[in-house]
């Protein structure tokens, strides 16, 4: 029995050390939502990083474009209608992105 607990181990060790997926790796899927009042929020999602990888991501977006947003349930919400300039932002930091 203990040497199954050192292969399960041994199994856990080599898959936490495989990490997160490359951002290339990562298919990320864009769209938008009417909110309240009929306004636009896009919404980015697809993401396998950690929430403050995802935050700093959320950050660079809303500073490039000049808008808020937020991180909710591992995606990136920016307030407006940001579909034509999102994947070219996100492909410059090397996601792959499905429009």
């Amino acid at each position: 029995m203990a040497d199954n607990d050192d292969e399960l181990d041994d199994l856990l060790d080599e898959l936490d050390s495989q990490g997160d997926l490359e951002t290339s790796q990562q298919l990320l899927s864009i769209r938008t939502e009417s909110r309240r009042y009929d306004k636009p929020v896009t919404i980015i999602e697809g993401f396998d990083l950690t929430k403050s990888e995802i935050e700093s991501t959320a950050s660079d977006l809303k500073s490039s474009l000049g808008t808020g947003g937020t991180v909710d349930d591992g995606r990136i919400e920016l307030q407006g209608d940001h579909r034509d300039r999102v994947p070219e932002l996100l492909r410059d930091r090397g996601f792959d992105v499905r429009e």
